[in-house]
């Protein structure tokens, strides 16, 4: 890290070996950084790629270079405020609104791995509890097949029941044939 500082310090443009969480291979990208952040425990550099503000994690920062061209950043820009956003943006509720039915034993598990998403909880008599989870988009749900039998998604029926089915019936056949 002493060295990630020490070439910010320069101002300068960099190139960066990054692999998204998403992909296998590190991708090289030219970024305009505005510093570095930590944030539960994990550095993060913030920079703009293309003018866009973006958080590296520094855990897959495979390698970096500053370059001999200056530093472009937005107008009115600081790490403050690009940090500002970039946080807002990664602590959103989201735009969709899940439904879900969760077993009451799994609430303080949910809790602790889907945080702030959750936005509402209803609990009755029954060992069930009704959830009200935001994410950014359908393709989130994913992280709800963690709760395995202790969830049943309610709604948005067409979208988030659909992609949990989807998902849960790729983890069937891919475990229903011998592991090769």
């Amino acid at each position: 890290m002493a060295d990630l500082i020490s070439a910010l310090r320069l101002k300068h443009r960099m190139r960066i070996e990054y692999r998204r969480s998403s992909e296998e291979q590190a991708s090289s990208l030219v970024v305009d950084p505005y510093g570095i952040v930590a944030k539960s425990g994990r550095w993060y550099l913030i920079a703009d790629e293309q003018g866009t503000g973006r958080l590296f994690s520094l855990e897959r920062l495979s390698a970096f270079e500053a370059l001999d061209t200056p530093v472009v950043l937005r107008p009115d820009e600081t790490l403050h405020s690009v940090w500002a956003t970039l946080k807002e943006r990664t602590e959103s509720p989201g735009r969709l609104s899940v439904i879900a039915h969760l077993r009451k034993s799994r609430l303080d598990l949910a809790r602790r791995i889907l945080g702030t998403r959750i936005r509402e909880v209803s609990c009755g008599e029954s060992e069930w509890c009704t959830v009200v989870i935001h994410y950014p988009d359908i393709e989130s749900v994913r992280q709800l097949l963690q709760f395995g039998n202790h969830i049943e998604v309610l709604a948005p029926a067409a979208a988030a029941r659909e992609r949990i089915c989807q998902l849960a019936q790729d983890v069937v056949e891919r475990h229903s044939a011998p592991a090769q």
